[in-house]
């Protein structure tokens, strides 16, 4: 799953859950049972975790473009300079 889809994903479940919770609710309150309202909230949090959790295809839209072994080799990754760091973090002394 690509950032995109997974902020995709997130956004989803988040209102399916919310929908369902306020729905469950309703449900309980309208017909007087509190069996029926966590048996509906339940069912909503199955429906969200087989649409947001499995790796679907219209989560992978962007794919990640990852660089060759061999082209990640050529350009190494820049080195920290411990110097420099540790006169940044020194206290000014007035």
């Amino acid at each position: 799953m690509d950032w995109q889809g997974q902020k995709g994903a997130e956004i989803v479940m988040q209102i399916m859950l919310v929908v369902f919770a306020i729905a469950g609710l309703g449900i309980g309150y309208t017909i007087g049972s509190f069996p029926t309202m966590m048996l509906t909230y339940a069912g909503g949090v199955v429906l969200t975790a087989l649409i947001t959790v499995p790796n679907w295809p219209f989560f992978n839209r962007r794919p990640l473009k990852w660089l060759d072994p061999s082209e990640a080799e050529r350009h190494p990754k820049p080195q920290v300079n411990v110097a420099a760091a540790s006169k940044k973090k020194a206290p000014k002394h007035k």
